[in-house]
């Protein structure tokens, strides 16, 4: 018995240590992955390295497993894919139609009635009809104004410098101007900015545009007398070329414009301004002791 007994509890120390053994815990691992930072835990370390705590001989055999035939997997049945609709094309909105214009292919500028108001009062640019609408008979006449007086592009529009020229000659009152008994008298208009020529009392040039001193460089009004001119002066303060130059008091006298006539927010230093064909036409008419007769003021001066 005490045989047995010692026996059995050899046995039973065997099975207490196999069993320590198998049951001890499992390493602790830092995350390879580093997903948390902190410690994961491992598998049972039998399923991880094949090592057990006990010989093969005391496992019991694994059964041999037999491979069974598996039915083959339904293949999967593609459903016929439904047409894709196709894309009804929207309808693009409709692009603004442009601004009618004359037949001569004119635009019609915001002015177009006043214009070809003081047009058909001027006279002498064509025939046109005073309706405010764009015609090809208005457009040449207005290309005509444009072209006569340096109004740039002269497309035939009715702008804002188509208008304030055509209302400032239309609306000059060449009888405000009191004529010599003899020879030219040129007279100026420093309120509307325009000039003209009377002989005999009848008005043999203009009225047509000028631009006269600038503020600061008023030209004064009052009646003068050309006292010297010049085919071609020098100007020595401002180093520039005069052409066609007749003088009538203090440095100022006409000029062939250097700049462009109806830039407004420019002026001269007195001079009275003129367009070139202008400058040519009152250096033919004038001569010392032609007499200058100069009223109003020029806006902003």
């Amino acid at each position: 018995m005490r045989h047995i007994g010692s026996r059995a509890g050899v046995v039973a120390l065997a099975v207490v240590t196999l069993v320590g053994v198998g049951a001890c815990t499992p390493e602790q691992q830092a995350d390879r992955g580093g997903r948390g930072g902190g410690i994961a835990q491992s598998g049972p370390v039998g399923e991880r390295t094949g090592a057990g705590g006990s010989s093969d001989s005391d496992r019991r055999a694994r059964p041999k497993l037999t491979r069974t035939k598996s039915k083959p997997k339904p293949k999967p049945t593609r459903a016929k894919a439904k047409p894709a609709p196709k894309p009804t094309p929207s309808k693009t909105p409709e692009r603004p139609r442009p601004t009618p214009v004359g037949l001569a292919g004119c635009p019609q500028g915001e002015h177009q009635r006043a214009v070809e108001t003081y047009l058909a009062k001027l006279g002498g640019f064509g025939r046109l009809t005073v309706d405010g609408r764009q015609s090809a008979a208005d457009c040449a006449a207005i290309k005509k104004f444009q072209q006569r007086y340096d109004i740039r592009p002269a497309a035939g529009r009715a702008g804002p410098t188509t208008y304030d020229v055509a209302k400032r000659l239309a609306t000059t009152d060449t009888r405000r101007c009191k004529a010599a008994s003899s020879g030219t008298t040129f007279c100026i208009d420093l309120t509307r900015q325009t000039t003209w020529a009377l002989r005999g009392g009848k008005v043999v040039w203009g009225p047509t545009v000028t631009r006269t001193g600038m503020p600061g460089y008023a030209t004064p009004a009052g009646t003068y007398t050309i006292n010297y001119r010049n085919l071609k002066e020098w100007s020595d303060p401002y180093e520039v070329w005069l052409p066609y130059w007749q003088h009538f008091t203090r440095g100022m006298g006409y000029h062939e414009t250097t700049t462009y006539l109806h830039e407004k927010s420019i002026g001269s230093h007195g001079c009275v301004n003129l367009l070139p064909a202008d400058a040519r036409r009152a250096w033919e008419l004038g001569k010392i002791g032609s007499k200058v007769v100069l009223f109003g003021r020029r806006p902003g001066t």
